[in-house]
């Protein structure tokens, strides 16, 4: 099956860098490319693409305020939305997640990681430059994240195979490395991914990984 993907930057060389990249995959298809936020908005409802592509930084409406109006909190058919951008900001990283992003890249990433980050968007995955997510880990403050909001409580307890999958799913891990990391099949999980969604009722791997960094999780100091 074809990815089609929409990509909006406001920079014509980058556009076209990135259609090159992703069009010499035979799998990938550049459906469409535009120049700011509102006509990607537009382009993306009307033509439903399976991955939209966006730039943080672009005329009348920036990369966030279009990921919100395609797959932010309310939106009842979200797509599937990376930002790739060549801002390498936390709140930027944070904001973007939120806002219901599938993926994070920075422009010097790589072909690899862009495609990476497509197709495991389109597989309802999720992918952050390496670089970030390291970075995240270091810096993130845990109380200043959940401010403000109340954090939603699971369903049931979870399972201690459900908290090692958590903490890898936060650290970046594919299914592959968690299937090898926890010696269990790519199926099982999955499947433990699944329940995790559906205890914590979030729709992704990204909202996963949130609820991971605003619990505590990764400094073994859950609220």
């Amino acid at each position: 099956m074809t990815i089609r993907v929409l990509i909006a930057d406001d920079q014509e060389l980058v556009r076209a860098g990135l259609a090159m990249i992703l069009d010499a995959q035979p799998s990938i298809e550049v459906i469409a490319q535009v120049a700011d936020g509102r006509e990607a908005v537009t382009k993306a409802k009307h033509l439903r693409p399976d991955v939209c592509l966006l730039d943080i930084r672009m005329p009348e409406m920036d990369g966030i305020e279009v990921t919100r109006e395609l797959a932010g909190p309310g939106i009842e058919d979200p797509l599937n939305v990376v930002i790739i951008t060549t801002f390498d900001l936390d709140e930027y990283v944070y904001d973007a997640l939120k806002a219901g992003a599938k993926g994070f890249l920075l422009k010097d990433a790589g072909p690899q990681l862009l495609v990476e980050a497509i197709q495991a968007a389109n597989d309802g995955d999720s992918l952050i430059s390496p670089s970030i997510t390291t970075r995240l880990l270091e810096s993130l403050d845990m109380n200043a994240l959940a401010a403000g909001s109340q954090l939603a409580q699971p369903t049931s307890p979870l399972t201690e195979r459900e908290e090692e999958l958590l903490v890898g799913v936060a650290l970046g891990r594919t299914n592959r490395e968690l299937s090898e990391e926890l010696f269990i099949s790519i199926s099982t999980v999955k499947t433990h991914a699944a329940n995790l969604m559906t205890k914590l009722g979030v729709r992704n791997r990204v909202e996963l990984a949130l609820w991971a960094y605003e619990t505590g999780r990764l400094a073994g100091t859950a609220r």
